[in-house]
């Protein structure tokens, strides 16, 4: 079998995993951001 398709997919498989940690982590900042700016404004 050639290896090329297992390259091709452990790089699809990294580049989606990354794209989907950055996505969480993104999503994650957000509702921070909107949390801490509901916090200055009750002050």
């Amino acid at each position: 079998m050639n290896q090329w398709a297992f390259v091709v997919g452990a790089y699809a498989l990294t580049f989606l995993g990354t794209a989907a940690l950055c996505f969480g982590c993104w999503r994650s900042m957000r509702r921070a951001e909107t949390a801490a700016q509901k916090l200055s404004d009750k002050s």
